[in-house]
């Protein structure tokens, strides 16, 4: 009887705890790897939309300023239908005579536009 168990546990597969433990780690550092890439992504992304707000917005305040010999703000920009929508990264400061007009971006963008 003790021979017939003995071939019977010998013919049983399976996987070990520790087997099982180890590919549960393997799979989490995999994951951990995989969150810090898209992390980075989405930071790239982000600074690229800012950039692109910035130059749009620059684009639309020189068409403006060639029509109108001055310079408006975000929301004059998009009354004159030069933009879709007021900016949302970038913040236009206009000069008190409307001959000059600098850019400063908004909470998620970081530098100088």
């Amino acid at each position: 009887m003790l021979t017939k168990l003995r071939a019977r546990t010998s013919e049983e597969s399976g996987f070990t705890l520790v087997e099982l433990l180890i590919v549960i780690a393997i799979l989490g550092v995999l994951a951990g790897v995989v969150v810090f890439s898209v992390a980075g992504v989405q930071d790239d992304s982000q600074t690229a939309a800012c950039k692109t707000e910035a130059s749009t917005v620059r684009a639309a305040s020189e068409a403006y300023y060639v029509k109108n010999k001055e310079y408006v703000d975000g929301p004059g920009l998009k009354t004159a239908k030069l933009l879709g929508s007021n900016p949302a990264l970038v913040t236009v400061n206009v000069a008190a005579d409307k001959k000059s007009y600098s850019l400063a971006y908004v909470t998620p963008c970081s530098g100088t536009p």
